[in-house]
């Protein structure tokens, strides 16, 4: 069964609380990036957990594999569900990150998060992607980063919906592919491009479905959740 992960794409924490108030118990998994981490830091997670939600701590990280970890282990402190890496940082970066985090969090006795990895944005569009001189089609090299990811020993992936069901194809069903750019079919694209429906992506095989501004800008956010909810029972 795929789930709903509900992007909190803003900046203040009373709107946060005031969407999660009004979902209540409708949703129990929310994605905090970078814009509502670097505002309001561990008081956005700390206040989600208490209200007994699932966090992916979205902060793609990518650098030299110390630091990457290191991050990673001040992240974990939180208890939060998922965290992630760029998969572009390599082998031996996700390889080394996840091995020390697991060893870290046992060591420590701290829930041991999901780790994935993204592999290429979903708001890079071919024109972009060819710029960047990438030397395989969007596809191939989604897939390969993917399996670089599995054989690195994470849980799974951020991937498009147009990549989904190849990832699943050949990484199996236990391996988790994390969608966003999904757009039901009242909502506008935005500044996405390789895009899909909730009953799509569900269809590709997505384990997760990141679904932010078609939510929560929307004028009224009860029924936009009910359209999608109903969009995601296929």
């Amino acid at each position: 069964m795929s789930e709903l992960i509900v992007a909190l794409d803003m900046q203040n924490l009373d709107d946060v609380k005031s969407i999660v108030k009004e979902f209540d118990k409708k949703v129990d998994f929310y994605k905090v990036g970078m814009e509502l981490f670097y505002s309001e830091g561990r008081r956005a997670i700390e206040y989600l957990k208490n209200e007994n939600k699932k966090v992916f701590l979205d902060l793609k990280l990518h650098d030299i594999p110390n630091t990457v970890l290191k991050g990673l282990i001040s992240l974990a402190n939180l208890n939060v569900d998922i965290l992630n890496v760029h998969a572009s940082g390599g082998f031996s970066m996700m390889k080394f990150a996840n091995e020390s985090l697991k060893e870290f969090c046992y060591k420590k006795n701290l829930i041991i998060p999901k780790l994935i990895a993204v592999t290429i944005l979903t708001s890079i569009g071919d024109e972009d992607y060819e710029k960047i001189g990438y030397k395989t089609d969007v596809k191939n090299q989604v897939l390969n980063l993917a399996k670089l990811t599995k054989k690195a020993g994470l849980d799974g992936v951020v991937a498009s919906v147009l990549e989904a069901n190849l990832i699943k194809q050949n990484l199996g069903e236990n391996f988790l592919i994390i969608t966003p750019g999904i757009r039901p079919n009242f909502a506008n694209i935005n500044d996405q491009n390789r895009i899909a429906s909730p009953s799509e992506a569900i269809k590709n095989g997505a384990t997760h479905l990141v679904i932010g501004r078609a939510l929560t800008l929307a004028n009224d956010k009860l029924k936009a959740l009910e359209e999608i909810l109903k969009e995601m029972e296929i």
